[in-house]
């Protein structure tokens, strides 16, 4: 008796974090229903993918779409539409929106927004506050969250959590993972007349290694503490990392492709504001941070997607407001790295869906296996191109990465077996909806 498949991708070569086989993928009612030789099989559509390796699908587990509050920088259909073209299938998307994300209604207007309006699948953190820390328990268990955001330092309104005292209610309601920007708020106060003495270079020199270092020592303690475990988010530093290897029984680490790509001074001499972010782009830390990647210290890469305007970006230093796009480039980065061997496909496979399904608890998706969603990415390894900025999504227009060369570009997303994006096209409407996670059902 022949099969009959929703989909067929015919010849890809198949890619997880254990290895890589030619091989047809068939999808039936949005899952992966068979890895193999699938030649005498039926299907609705088929993909030729001879010469292109198919991912899991991957996820970006930070980025900052600006809805409600600042959709004329970025909203939930242009992030989530620049995510897709990206070859990303699944965003988690961050609190410091206006109004915060911190109540039960403003996360029901998130995922009310967007149905019908995001690319991608996606869930929503919720914001630690003082005013909600008692409650966050009942907050993280709602469905479409993924979990709770910390900001100990630089945030707006009152997501901001500066003290040890706010840090330990919020760390003790609940039991979900809780994602950690960690910069130490009273430092930063300190060495703020830092920022006034130059132009950008200065902001590594205000925001230094002992700034986020101390956060996340903070963060660490307070965790064990409250038993919970914790994600610390963007680190940026070699002593992190080496302080956060003996932590790996309670906390997680991610960093970014903008770390791993861009070092100070050279960065603020090409880029000036355009390269500022919190934390910052360093000087000396490259080979500390690609040493964690490749020992295992890093467990996901996150873009930090942070869009503003060309008019906010052109702001004198430090009336700048820190932030880059890059939910679109996350994988193209890391394909470069890849064609340069500073990290394996599998590494990469690992880094951008399996371990963030695994540390948050997400149900269905981050493995190419038959039962889980059929997300998958299709990338061409061989592929060179220029990041051109007619190819950008995103409402604000601009990259860190215009002009740049690149090895490996992704050619496809596919998201529970509907084509997204395909040759740099996008396909069809947004059908993105809200992740399932085992801990909110």
């Amino acid at each position: 008796m022949t099969s009959t498949f929703d989909l067929i991708i015919k010849d890809a070569t198949v890619t997880t974090h254990r290895a890589s086989e030619v091989a047809d993928v068939g999808v039936r009612d949005g899952k992966t229903a068979a890895i193999g030789d699938l030649s005498q099989a039926d299907a609705g559509t088929v993909i030729p993918a001879r010469g292109l390796h198919l991912l899991p699908g991957v996820m970006d587990t930070q980025v900052h779409f600006r809805e409600p509050g600042a959709e004329h920088k970025e909203d939930l259909e242009s992030g989530s539409r620049a995510a897709v073209a990206g070859g990303v299938t699944a965003v988690f998307e961050m609190p410091n929106t206006n109004p915060s994300t911190t109540t039960p209604e403003a996360i029901d207007d998130k995922l009310k927004r967007a149905q019908g309006r995001m690319w991608t699948d996606h869930a929503f953190y919720v914001g630690a506050s003082a005013e909600n820390a008692d409650d966050l328990a009942e907050l993280e268990r709602i469905p479409g969250t993924s979990g709770v955001k910390i900001f100990m330092g630089s945030s707006t309104g009152t997501l901001l959590v500066p003290d040890d005292e706010t840090l330990l209610r919020a760390m003790k309601s609940g039991r979900r993972r809780v994602a950690v920007h960690a910069e130490d708020e009273a430092r930063l106060e300190e060495r703020k007349h830092l920022a006034e003495q130059g132009g950008p270079e200065q902001h590594p020199i205000w925001r230094d290694v002992d700034t986020a270092l101390l956060a996340t020592k903070r963060a660490v303690a307070a965790a064990r503490e409250a038993n919970r475990p914790v994600h610390i988010l963007h680190v940026t530093t070699a002593a992190e990392m080496e302080f956060l290897a003996g932590q790996k029984d309670i906390a997680t680490v991610e960093t970014t492709p903008q770390h791993l790509t861009l070092e100070a001074p050279d960065c603020y001499q090409r880029l000036g504001t355009y390269a500022q972010m919190n934390p910052p782009i360093r000087a000396g830390q490259l080979d500390g941070l690609w040493r964690a990647v490749q020992d295992g210290v890093v467990d996901v890469i996150g873009s930090d997607h942070a869009p503003h305007t060309h008019e906010e970006k052109g702001k004198p230093y430090p009336s700048s407001p820190a932030g880059m796009p890059g939910v679109q480039t996350l994988l193209p980065l890391l394909l470069n790295h890849a064609s340069q061997e500073r990290l394996s496909l599998a590494r990469l496979v690992e880094l951008t869906s399996l371990t963030a399904t695994r540390i948050f608890g997400i149900s269905g998706k981050g493995q190419l296996e038959e039962g889980f969603d059929a997300d998958y990415t299709l990338v061409d390894l061989k592929h060179r191109w220029t990041v051109g900025e007619d190819w950008i999504q995103s409402k604000c227009g601009w990259s860190p990465f215009t002009d740049m060369q690149l090895t490996g570009k992704p050619m496809g997303t596919i998201i529970r077996g509907h084509r997204v994006m395909w040759e740099d096209e996008l396909c069809g409407a947004p059908i993105g909806e809200p992740i399932r996670f085992d801990a909110t059902g």
